[in-house]
């Protein structure tokens, strides 16, 4: 299970981190792994990671092939822009953004001790939202002219229709993170992509069973059966 850079614990020497739409960085990582090995690759990218994964598959087009057999987005933000104003509102807001920020912002300072001017020590711990560091730290440490610039070029939404191997993506209706009016129709997708958008589910969640204990198995066994599908 590969990490972005920074999240696995140890913090990164680069002046750069990662981003949603980080398909190079994918592209090095699966590159990597088929060279390990002549068994069949599959690549399940979770939340922000299948948004990065899917945006690999549309780049790599048909030379995505030779290196993986399907890819699979699980409740990714896949229209960056719609998530995250979502994030920026209401509940949603108050809860979730105050945590990932709170969860970012200290990365990005310890990256700034790295790599002193970097940005803002003053403005970052300004940040008030999700928009805000993105516009501070991720969009220019990555190449983009600012948040409106990074959400538009690293959504995997516009592009879905240039992916040439089996994928799914997968988002339950009621994510909180990703709202149903921004979930792509069939007619927006290409041949090989396989819509799955339950009415339930939240992000990462899909309980099963009755409660209680339930289970989370739906959301494995489900991904995995569309999988070996494609075998």
């Amino acid at each position: 299970m590969p990490h972005f850079r920074g999240c696995s614990g140890e913090l990164n020497l680069a002046p750069r981190a990662y981003h949603s739409g980080d398909y190079e960085e994918v592209g090095w990582i699966l590159e990597r792994l088929r060279g390990r090995s002549a068994r069949p690759l599959v690549a399940v990218g979770v939340s922000l990671g299948g948004n990065a994964l899917l945006r690999w598959a549309e780049e790599a087009g048909d030379t995505a092939a030779p290196v993986a057999r399907s890819v699979a987005a699980v409740s990714s933000p896949i229209d960056l822009a719609a998530g995250g104003h979502a994030i920026g509102r209401g509940f949603n807001r108050w809860v979730y953004g105050r945590m990932f920020l709170n969860t970012m912002r200290p990365k990005a300072l310890e990256k700034l001790a790295q790599h002193p001017g970097l940005f803002s020590r003053e403005a970052m711990l300004a940040a008030r939202n999700l928009y805000e560091f993105d516009n501070l730290f991720t969009a220019p440490l990555h190449g983009f002219r600012d948040t409106e610039d990074y959400w538009a070029r690293a959504s995997a939404k516009p592009h879905l229709h240039r992916i040439r191997i089996p994928a799914l993506v997968l988002n339950a209706r009621n994510d909180p993170f990703v709202p149903a009016a921004s979930l792509p129709a069939a007619h927006e997708v290409g041949r090989r992509v396989t819509l799955w958008q339950p009415a339930h589910g939240g992000h990462v969640g899909f309980p099963g069973g009755a409660w209680p204990p339930g289970h989370v198995l739906t959301l494995p066994e489900a991904v995995m059966g569309w999988v070996a599908a494609q075998s």
